[in-house]
């Protein structure tokens, strides 16, 4: 499918570009114009991402061939000669989507969307804060989108510069701190990605389009095949040191991301100090990144080490539930309580990986595609509170159900999402991950336990409402306007879709089911095929 003989999943990725060229030419001073071609830019990307979705065939199957990817763009990139030790190079421009990747294309236009909406009264420096924006667009698409490794960590790479200079320049009194801390995580978590990737790169060879010769590849597809192994190579056999090194590498640079108990410590901060529209991309967006790379690469290319680990991504993912949950019950500041919130819900995502059955991976990706929605709603209304009072003490509010009435309305709609209110959206991902979970003989007690999360969180999302929107209004906020037809804007869209997915979910299931159930097979009989190794 091509645009002026351009792909659309190029579009998609490149057309914030664009965008930041078209911000950077607007002379100083029009902020209008800033705004609204930031607007129209990733409107476009949004509208791009429906037509994909009109578009894509979710009959098609398969997660580690060409065959079975959708909207496929092919073409050589890097091709060069190297000494005989590292041999031929060659790096493609390779993109392509499937079911596991499309929720997340579609989240990303979303989000992106609402983001800038969300953005409209930056006080400072706006044409560089659009520029960084769609900058940090374009990297996180690219990431959903890509199948060459080195392609894949080339946009992993481009997003942790605008959004260290997004919290960093825009954020709060705590900004540089937030920002360096995220940075040196996640440049932590890249280094030791790299590691893994090179590693990869020197084990699989596949035969040269042109010559025959069997050459290294960056290819993704490629490396889910045990046919591709060289069998000298560190990474052949199954279940080896160095295989289980590889498979560590890349879980704790995914693990930073999502974040996984003990990486977690950079959220809190990261969230408290960005501005409102870095937070909803941060925890809409960016979170997904980490769990999306481990079944995108971990699960598929390592399934020997995956289905090894199961438990005790099941303990990890229980910690996050409960620990992360009793850590937002304890806070005071609202935007740290919905932060630590996505550390729990999260870990619901991570508890259906672990299942790595049929209900289990749909419930784990489906709740990262929830978690994205009903998590922008939440930093959303914490922001347009924040932006009258200037406070997010939930102690320092009470009774506002009174005096913003249709802002307590939309506020009802996600908090009830949030805690898994049956027919809204967040319901539905979290039973399909538990259901999963259950069935599996060792996580079973860990499931049952990992229900707590379920009750803690109902706890202190009503207390939550309970103190800021119940009881004796506070005289200091009497006169505080309701929500405004901007933030309307922003948030109605995303409240629509947590009730249609929460009423009708095949509207994204059906789109998904096809390529899990072909991903779950490869970590159930992958092994097997690395076994055969010598």
């Amino acid at each position: 499918m091509e645009i002026f003989g351009i792909g659309v999943l190029s579009w998609l990725t490149f057309l914030p570009i664009v965008g930041m060229l078209a911000v950077l030419m607007i002379p100083k001073g029009n902020e209008a114009i800033v705004k609204w071609t930031a607007l129209g830019i990733t409107g476009l990307q949004l509208i791009l991402a429906v037509v994909v979705y009109l578009n894509f065939d979710p009959s098609l199957s398969g997660i580690n061939n060409v065959d079975s990817m959708q909207f496929v763009e092919k073409a050589k990139w890097i091709d060069v000669s190297a000494n005989s030790w590292v041999g031929r190079i060659q790096i493609e421009y390779f993109l392509g989507i499937d079911g596991l990747s499309f929720p997340m294309v579609i989240l990303t236009a979303l989000i992106c969307f609402i983001a800038v909406i969300a953005s409209w009264n930056i006080p400072k420096a706006l044409k560089g804060y659009m520029a960084m924006l769609l900058l940090l667009d374009t990297g996180m698409m690219g990431v959903f989108v890509a199948l060459d490794f080195f392609l894949f960590y080339v946009f992993w790479e481009v997003m942790l510069l605008p959004m260290y200079f997004l919290i960093g320049i825009w954020g709060g009194p705590r900004r540089e701190y937030a920002a360096i801390k995220f940075f040196l995580y996640t440049l932590f978590g890249s280094v030791l990605m790299l590691l893994a990737m090179i590693a990869l790169y020197f084990s699989v060879t596949v035969p040269d389009a042109v010559t025959g010769e069997r050459i290294h590849t960056f290819n993704m597809l490629a490396m889910m095949d045990p046919a591709n192994y060289d069998p000298n190579s560190l990474l052949a056999g199954m279940g080896t040191t160095f295989r289980s090194l590889a498979y560590l590498g890349l879980f704790i640079g995914f693990a930073i991301k999502v974040p996984i108990f003990p990486f977690h410590t950079w959220l809190p901060d990261a969230h408290v100090e960005a501005p409102t529209a870095i937070s909803v991309i941060l925890a809409g967006v960016l979170l997904k990144m980490g769990t999306y790379g481990l079944l995108r690469v971990s699960f598929p290319m390592f399934p020997d080490i995956a289905t090894a680990w199961v438990v005790p991504l099941g303990i990890l993912a229980f910690i996050n539930i409960v620990y992360g949950a009793l850590c937002a019950m304890a806070q005071k500041d609202f935007k740290k309580l919905i932060a630590y919130s996505s550390v729990s819900h999260m870990g619901i995502v991570l508890l259906g990986m672990a299942a790595m059955n049929t209900q289990g991976m749909m419930g784990a990706v489906f709740q990262m595609f929830n978690h994205g929605t009903i998590t922008a709603m939440l930093f959303l209304i914490v922001g347009v509170v924040y932006d009258r009072a200037h406070t997010r003490d939930l102690d320092a509010f009470g009774g506002l159900a009174i005096t913003m009435p249709k802002y307590t309305g939309i506020m009802t709609v996600a908090f009830f999402a949030a805690l898994g209110l049956p027919g809204l959206s967040g319901f539905i991902s979290e039973a399909f991950s538990f259901l999963g979970a259950f069935q599996v003989d060792e996580l079973r007690v860990i499931t049952i336990a990992s229900t707590l999360g379920i009750v803690l969180t109902a706890a202190y999302m009503l207390w939550t409402l309970q103190r800021v929107f119940l009881g004796k209004p506070n005289e200091k906020w009497a006169g505080m306007p309701d929500i405004n037809g901007r933030e309307l804007s922003a948030l109605v869209p995303l409240a629509i879709i947590v009730l249609v997915l929460g009423i009708y979910p095949s509207l994204l299931l059906n789109y998904m089911s096809t390529s899990l159930n072909h991903l779950i097979d490869i970590v159930r009989t992958g092994g097997q095929g690395m076994a055969m190794l010598p």
